[in-house]
């Protein structure tokens, strides 16, 4: 599905059939066995969009400049050095590069991101 055609994605919508499984490396996961799926909307050198849909369970990652809006379900993010964050729908976050995370996945989580890698 990646293109730069003017288009709108009913992100909120998808079934999770439409958005393609992306599985965790199994370094990053902690606990649980969480399903991980991603719709890639944009994908350039200098710029990532796209529909990210983790599962319950318990994983960490390093993460690259990144805006991002939940859309459903929950999470608890603990900052490496920083803020323990609770996210849910509506929820507007932001991370700089280098951002060390661990993500606990209470409630299938569904956000669309735009990244800069």
């Amino acid at each position: 599905m990646v293109s730069d055609v003017p288009r709108v994605i009913r992100a909120a919508a998808l079934a999770d059939s439409e958005l393609p499984p992306a599985p965790l490396d199994p370094a990053q996961v902690v606990e649980g066995d969480p399903e991980v799926r991603l719709l890639e909307i944009h994908d350039a050198d200098d710029l990532g969009i796209g529909v990210w849909q983790p599962g319950v369970g318990v994983s960490t990652d390093v993460e690259v400049d990144e805006v991002f809006v939940v859309l459903s379900g929950r999470a608890t993010i603990e900052v490496e050095d920083g803020p323990t964050l609770e996210v849910g729908p509506g929820d507007v976050g932001l991370y700089p590069a280098g951002t060390r995370t661990r993500w606990t996945v209470h409630e299938t989580l569904r956000k669309v991101y735009v990244i800069r890698p």
